[in-house]
């Protein structure tokens, strides 16, 4: 038998520590747009990392959010095989490896040559940039898990 959970939204429990994360998701995508980033990019960064970590009312949004910010639906659709492809740019692929990596913290081999080839492809405002909007969405992701986000249907 199993128990059935009222689910606590933590934006809601703790709506301050919300709006300090929302600040912070602010300030991180100024920094990215300073660094030269565009929305298109941001937002697949933003997809990609809520693939990775399985997180649906993000994933949810973003998508939705990419395509108002032109991406197109086929690099949506490949996004998870973006390696095999050659749909996206050096430096969008730079900043996917970036985002992977700093998600799913791989072992120290791995992560210094995804690092090195973000280096190569990036420059270091860039990088930073990149890696705290991967930071700020893994955050993101994980305060939407927890809580249960439900996605609502669209009509």
């Amino acid at each position: 038998m199993t128990a059935v959970t009222k689910h606590i939204f933590l934006d809601k429990q703790h709506p301050e520590l919300w709006r300090a994360l929302n600040g912070l998701g602010l300030k991180v995508k100024e920094a990215a747009q300073e660094a030269g980033m565009d929305p298109k990019t941001m937002e697949l960064l933003n997809v990609r990392i809520s693939q990775l970590n399985g997180c649906a009312y993000c994933l949810d949004l973003h998508v939705r959010d990419a395509l108002t910010a032109g991406e197109t639906v086929q690099r949506l659709a490949v996004l998870p095989a973006w390696r095999e492809t050659a749909l996206f740019t050096e430096k969008e692929r730079a900043a996917l490896a970036l985002a992977e990596s700093i998600t799913e913290l791989p072992g120290h081999r791995s992560q210094e040559y995804e690092e090195a080839y973000a280096r190569e492809h990036l420059t270091e405002e860039e990088f930073s940039a990149v890696s705290w909007l991967v930071i700020t969405m893994n955050a993101y992701n994980r305060v939407s898990i927890t809580s249960h986000h439900p996605v609502q249907r669209q009509r």
